[in-house]
């Protein structure tokens, strides 16, 4: 038994390491990688693992621990400013999707009472694929991913209703169907409501008043792995709680890290957590990849297809009207309706409830399962698409940016007013040298002119920009943009254009060093390089070295190190005798720095 659980572990492990690296190298994600991975070693494919249903009870614990994490980076008052799109945005989805398809079922030749059985679970969509995705394409802090995180939200809400509704739409429901728990089904409903109200709102008081003193008393112990084992039970311990109330663990794991997110322990808790979560939760994408029923697939391909499409194309219709009115740009209205397009984890968990109450038969449970799946199993290719292709559509068609009319030009021109530009101009200016200063963002600028600061709008990557500038007749180009690849189109277009204008550039590392002096520019300079040696200097000064030798040693240090880049350009591409040459250099300034330099001393 033990060899067992152990080779499932091993073979769910290695089989992520192959998968989610060759799918993140395709640019399609880790969500596609894991369930790509959970088809090759599931029933259907190599049968390394047969048991998928127990193992997706399981891997759904890191849906729960998902909803806990960002339930801690939410405040309320972050919860208070989306309310409207929550309650708005997402019970309007799920009250249409819900119309929506109960009307093509009732079309098809259902029952009016199926129809909305089965449309209720479709109106939900996967929490854990498009969160995953969000955060991954750092969509999470747009327009579109508040409004996603806002439906999702409701979404899961809404699972609990859905729950109590689904036995009255059977003719016979069987006690042990209905939704809520052993212990409350002697209560009356409006008894049972009340009842897990009070008890969630307990739980909210008690997590207000004593997590942080009992988080205190754990903290106190300066033992990482217990408070890694207390932040595993509150989690487990609140999925054990909502399960006896007949709740949606995740969402009552979702209260409980809002409840969390203002204590100056929720940092330390989300990164004692993190690794579970990610573990788990691409536990539950690699269920959901074994779960695909390939033969079923392969019995009806056409029609299960066209379903998955059905479901897809409804759903994303209505969401892309609900993201219009709410204000959303074409830009992200489309990826809003394209993220939550999908069928979701609760579906499953309805489809069996339907199934069980004889709603539907065991034939259409799987058949609406396998729908869901392959729903869920495009989004990546959906987010693909909606990145690759329609991002830039939306971006082809802005206005042009209208930059300002440079009126005063000078001798020396500034292209970047960040912290490093912004360190030159105030040295030059304040000796009564004269700048003319460019800059691509216009925020910066804006604030900057609040200060008293003189800076254009404009970007010098453009030569009409750099000729408006008056670059043709000026001395020296300062290239102090942050982006390297920005900062070697500016030197390249200066070098060709303007071969008489001396160029100073900021290098971010050596490697762009090189780049640089490859392209010809007169002079570059690294731009962590002198206030990392002044701290280093000053560290040794503090621990009681003489402050005028360490002086030298910096002045030293930096002479031999310019002159090592500047000799290592010649074999730069070869990273053979780059090594060795490093190596020799490092045991010469070792020699160089060890030697007593105070005279004093000698």
């Amino acid at each position: 038994m033990e060899n067992s659980v152990l080779a499932n572990i091993f073979v769910f492990l290695a089989a992520a390491c192959i998968a989610v690296p060759l799918s993140s190298r395709f640019k399609l994600g880790s969500v596609l990688g894991y369930i790509l991975a959970g088809v090759l070693i599931g029933p259907f494919a190599l049968s390394l693992i047969t048991d998928t249903e127990n193992i997706s009870h399981f891997a759904e614990f890191g849906v729960v621990m998902m909803l806990f994490l960002i339930g801690l980076e939410l405040e309320p008052s972050i919860l208070w400013r989306l309310r409207k799109a929550i309650i708005g945005l997402g019970g309007l989805q799920v009250i249409l999707t819900t119309l929506a398809f109960t009307g093509i079922g009732m079309v098809m030749g259902f029952d009016w009472k199926i129809s909305l059985a089965v449309s209720m679970a479709l109106s939900l969509s996967s929490t854990a694929i498009v969160l995953q995705i969000l955060q991954e394409k750092k969509l999470m802090h747009t327009p579109m991913g508040e409004r996603s995180f806002a439906v999702l939200l409701f979404q899961d809400i809404a699972v609990i209703p859905i729950l109590v509704a689904l036995p009255f739409l059977a003719a016979h429901a069987p006690a042990s169907l209905t939704s809520s728990p052993e212990w409350l089904a002697g209560y009356p409903a409006w008894a049972r409501a009340l009842i897990i109200v009070a008890i969630i709102g307990a739980m909210v008081t008690a997590g207000r008043i004593c997590s942080r003193p009992f988080f205190r008393v754990i903290a106190r112990t300066n033992l990482r792995e217990l408070f890694t084992a207390t932040s595993l039970a509150l989690v487990i311990g609140v999925t054990l709680l909502m399960n006896m109330l007949g709740v949606s663990p995740a969402l009552g794991a979702f209260i409980a890290g809002v409840v969390l997110a203002n204590s100056e322990y929720r940092h330390t808790i989300e990164t004692d957590i993190q690794p579970f979560k990610g573990l788990l939760l691409g536990l539950f994408f690699i269920s959901i990849g074994m779960g695909i029923d390939f033969g079923m697939l392969a019995s009806e391909p056409v029609t299960i297809v066209g379903c998955a499409l059905l479901l897809i194309a409804v759903k994303g219709l209505i969401l892309y009207v609900l993201g219009k009115l709410f204000g959303l740009s074409p830009e992200h209205d489309s990826g809003f309706a394209l993220a939550l397009a999908q069928g979701g984890e609760f579906a499953f968990v309805l489809f069996q409830l339907i199934g069980g109450l004889s709603l539907v038969s065991e034939a259409h449970v799987h058949f609406l399962n396998l729908v869901v799946t392959l729903s869920m199993v495009a989004t990546p290719f959906l987010m693909m698409i909606y990145s690759k292709y329609i991002v830039p559509l939306y971006m082809s068609v802005l206005p042009e940016a209208t930059y300002d009319t440079i009126d005063k030009k000078s001798q020396i021109i500034i292209a970047g007013f960040g912290r490093f530009g912004q360190v030159i101009s105030r040295f030059l200016l304040a000796q009564g040298v004269k700048v003319t200063v460019l800059e691509k963002d216009a925020d910066q600028i804006e604030q900057l002119r609040k200060f008293g600061f003189k800076g254009y709008y404009g970007d010098a990557a453009r030569i009409d920009i750099l000729r408006s500038a008056g670059l043709q007749d000026a001395k020296i180009l300062i290239i102090a943009v942050d982006d390297e690849a920005s900062c070697m189109e500016i030197a390249t277009i200066a070098k060709r254009d303007f071969p008489n204008v001396a160029i100073f550039a900021r290098a971010h590392n050596r490697r762009h060093a090189y780049n640089l002096n490859k392209l010809g520019v007169d002079y570059f300079k690294r731009e962590l390089f002198d206030s990392a040696l002044n701290m280093a200097s000053d560290i040794m000064v503090y621990l009681g070295h003489d402050s005028d030798e360490m002086k030298a040693k910096a002045t030293l240090f930096k002479k031999h190190d310019f002159a090592t880049l500047k000799k290592s350009f010649a074999f730069f591409d070869d990273e053979e005798k780059l090594i060795l040459f490093a190596r020799q250099k490092r045991k010469e300034l070792e020699d160089i720095l060890q030697q007593d330099l105070n005279p004093e001393n000698k």
